[in-house]
């Protein structure tokens, strides 16, 4: 299949991710010198800015050696500049190179399709993440719930407000509820995606253990006890670079995730 040629300079990092070298895109495009495409990725990288995208996430710089001929048996080496390109980079320089060129037409059909396709797969990833992590909130929601009422807490909406203040910066449920413009009745962990429930599960599990763990009672230390674990987790999110629970995007509900597995499994199954 001619597509292949894509395929068959592709590279795999250290990290395990696929990606593509400029200087060997470049030829597949029909390109004849490295200097006239640079033009192709700048526009690309625009693009990627507007899109919302970080442009180092998909557009690394890099570099290589390549072999200079001298003219004599003794031959030499210099570093040139390279970027090392994720494949949505691929399909953004595609969408922006020089349309006169067939090859770019080429380009543009092949990572299209199979960005689509890695889409397709994102999607379905995201959605077994939802639903398993979605599952287990109900659980140890119960378990924190049974924590919590052993502690002495009576109120226990005021102490999920603590915990939530703590790890969402001082929000409280129905701040978080606001800011995610959700209906009245909708559930604010049904509408969380992944990242943002594994961030809750963690809080949820470490505050039930730690009750659990030192015996602390009295509801006044019980809620500063969920507060301060909330903390911890969001000033481990920060250490690490995340992004903060409240800046996360909010999801469509996770009925729809849970619509969408079953559909798959229906269509997996042996006729």
């Amino acid at each position: 299949m001619q597509n292949n040629i894509f395929e068959k300079i592709k590279q795999i990092n250290k990290y395990g991710q696929e990606c593509w070298r400029a200087r060997d895109l470049y030829k597949l495009l029909g390109y004849t010198e490295y200097g006239k495409f640079l033009p192709a990725i700048e526009r690309a990288k625009e693009a990627c800015k507007n899109s919302g995208q970080d442009i180092a996430d998909h557009f690394a710089g890099a570099s290589e050696m390549i072999t200079i001929a001298t003219g004599t048996p003794k031959e030499t080496q210099r570093e040139v500049d390279d970027y090392s390109l994720s494949r949505y980079a691929c399909y953004l320089i595609a969408q922006n190179g020089d349309p006169r060129k067939e090859k770019i037409a080429l380009a543009q059909t092949y990572f299209v399709i199979q960005t689509r396709k890695q889409e397709i797969r994102d999607n379905e990833i995201e959605d077994n993440k939802r639903v398993f992590l979605r599952g287990e909130m109900k659980v140890h929601n119960k378990n924190l719930a049974t924590a919590a009422k052993s502690a002495g807490v009576l109120n226990y909406g005021n102490f999920q407000d603590y915990g939530y203040a703590g790890l969402y910066g001082g929000l409280r449920q129905k701040d978080i509820h606001a800011k995610k413009q959700l209906q009245k009745g909708e559930a604010i962990l049904d509408h969380m995606g992944s990242e943002e429930l594994a961030a809750n599960l963690f809080r949820a599990t470490q505050t039930e253990a730690k009750l659990r763990r030192e015996s602390i009672f009295g509801e006044n230390k019980a809620n500063l006890t969920h507060y301060d674990v909330g903390k911890k987790v969001r000033q481990t999110i920060e250490e690490l670079g995340g992004t903060m629970p409240e800046k996360l995007p909010t999801t469509e509900n996770i009925k729809e995730s849970n619509k969408r597995i079953r559909q798959a499994s229906k269509k997996s199954l042996p006729e």
